[in-house]
């Protein structure tokens, strides 16, 4: 990344912001994390950059050597990109900082929104091992059209794109009614009985996966 800025120090933190610290890198990052995407797809999950600045930090990756391009084959056809094995090695630095930024940022504004794989990622963020003890579940989360593998197991989450074949328990639902849920603003009964949540497979399971995401206690002043 020739021409980049660079903090000229030899901290490992610093050499880290050298190479991921610019604006957008981070949340390409993490529209990643669960599988490759095409540029289209990258636009709608972070539609606050621009074109040429999405472009300019994918070349960016590239060039680092943590995202990569390729072209699936006909009939597809598409250019997608994806992490490479060191740009997935960041996926705990991000759940990290979305567990520091739980706890201790300021809250969002009204307008503020998340992408749909931000709310998958989200999962990893607030999952509660105590809370969880020696439960263990395959989950498919189906969100509108697009659908998630999470699987739980020895207090660990893992959650990426794609169907899970023959799911414990399936959860289906919208982005917004999963947060609320899981957050605890809407009570599950209620979203059940609305028909804005369903359960198939195991429904105990189910309800138990809707219990493990307790969100942070604000961070003391």
């Amino acid at each position: 990344m020739a021409g980049k800025r660079s903090y000229g120090d030899a901290c490992g933190i610093a050499r880290a912001l050298d190479v991921v610290g610019e604006r957008w890198a981070l949340m390409v990052v993490r529209e990643l994390l669960l599988g490759p995407k095409r540029f289209t797809d990258l636009r709608a999950g972070l539609p606050h950059v621009s074109p040429d600045v999405l472009a300019q930090r994918l070349r960016d990756l590239e060039q680092a050597g943590i995202a990569e391009r390729r072209r699936l084959p006909p009939p597809y056809a598409s250019q997608i990109y994806e992490l490479t094995a060191r740009g997935r090695a960041l996926e705990p630095v991000l759940i990290e900082l979305g567990r520091w930024g739980g706890a201790n940022a300021p809250a969002p504004c009204a307008e503020a929104s998340m992408s749909l794989d931000a709310h998958v990622v989200s999962l990893r963020t607030l999952f509660d091992p105590v809370r969880a003890g020696d439960f263990a579940a395959r989950v498919e989360l189906r969100l509108g059209e697009e659908r998630f593998r999470v699987v739980i197991a020895d207090g660990e989450i893992e959650a990426e794109r794609g169907e899970l074949p023959d799911p414990d328990a399936v959860v289906e639902t919208d982005p917004r009614t999963l947060i609320e849920v899981l957050h605890g603003h809407r009570p599950l009964a209620a979203a059940l009985a609305a028909g804005t949540m369903r359960f198939a497979g195991d429904k105990r399971a189910a309800k138990r996966f809707t219990q493990l995401f307790p969100l942070p206690a604000p961070a003391a002043a």
